[in-house]
């Protein structure tokens, strides 16, 4: 059986028709040619010779290389998903992960920032200059709307409605969804556009996207990171801070101010509502902080 034939054959399946991120793509093409390796190894030559033992042996030689609990799961899933695609292009009719169980993950909370952290980081940028107005538009909208980092470097012009008060996001799967915007960030993005970006924009370089480097091009996840990176030192916080925290802090604010559950799942963009739930622990971890600080008896 040729393993790399069918191996490429379901990464461009997935490329094509299950529209994963590229870091998805990427950690299942590792995952599954170190799977193909282990096969070729131990010479397998079919589907029907893969055992229930010699699974486990794989499974053993993942927890030696010392794989985290959702990285084992990743790995379980990719292994799933590779011989139901072999099944379904009539390659074989055994599934030999049929029994494989999963590792239980215990799901870790978000970080989030206080309202105080949030409004020190946003005043960090010099808005006196170009790069500090574009900055500032950066961090409110992320902010404002939650949005992912992939999210807010692809956000195009044409997806920008300030009169209205909101952005169109095209979201994980190609999913489209409508965010608001409040009026701090409207006003630095507005300010942006007019002032800052006509100044950075490179013809086709720049394609269309919102927010631009210096070089005129759209930023990299690394540009964005930095820029986070350089305002959390300037304000002086000396805890880890990230792009995404700005997500977890959007979700966590607006409900512990009484948003209801399924806005806020709507407004991220969760295909289940289950994954939204994670931000109510959040939620209730901070009353019950609260409580133990100011009750009498706490």
């Amino acid at each position: 059986m040729d393993w790399d034939h069918h191996l490429a054959a379901y990464l461009q399946y997935l490329a094509l028709e299950k529209s994963l991120s590229n870091e998805t793509q990427f950690a299942y093409t590792n995952d599954l040619r170190r799977y193909i390796q282990f096969l070729k190894n131990h010479h397998i030559v079919s589907v029907e010779a893969i055992t229930p033992a010699l699974l486990q042996q794989y499974v053993q030689l993942l927890a030696k290389l010392g794989l985290a609990a959702t990285s084992l799961a990743r790995n379980f899933s990719a292994l799933r998903g590779f011989h139901k695609f072999l099944i379904l292009n009539q390659v074989t009719n055994t599934n030999p992960t049929t029994f494989l169980e999963t590792p239980r993950l215990t799901r870790k909370l978000p970080e989030v920032l206080s309202l105080k952290e949030v409004e020190t980081i946003l005043n960090q940028p010099d808005v006196t200059t170009p790069s500090g107005i574009r900055d500032r538009a950066i961090l409110e909208v992320f902010y404002a709307a939650g949005l992912r980092v992939s999210e807010l470097i692809a956000l195009q012009q044409e997806n920008v409605f300030l009169d209205e008060g909101f952005v169109r996001v095209i979201g994980k799967g190609n999913k489209e969804r409508l965010v608001p915007i409040g009026r701090e960030a409207q006003h630095w993005l507005r300010l942006y556009l007019a002032r800052v970006r006509p100044q950075l924009t490179r013809g086709v370089l720049s394609r269309g996207q919102v927010f631009l480097n210096r070089f005129g091009k759209p930023f990299s996840r690394m540009g964005v990171w930095n820029i986070v990176q350089k305002y959390v030192r300037a304000a002086g916080i000396e805890r880890r801070v990230y792009p995404h925290i700005f997500r977890h802090t959007f979700a966590t604010h607006l409900l512990e101010n009484g948003a209801d559950l399924r806005a806020v799942q709507e407004l991220l963009g969760h295909a289940d509502i289950a994954t939204t739930q994670i931000y109510t622990h959040v939620n209730r971890r901070y009353l019950h902080e609260m409580y133990r600080r100011y009750h009498p008896r706490g």
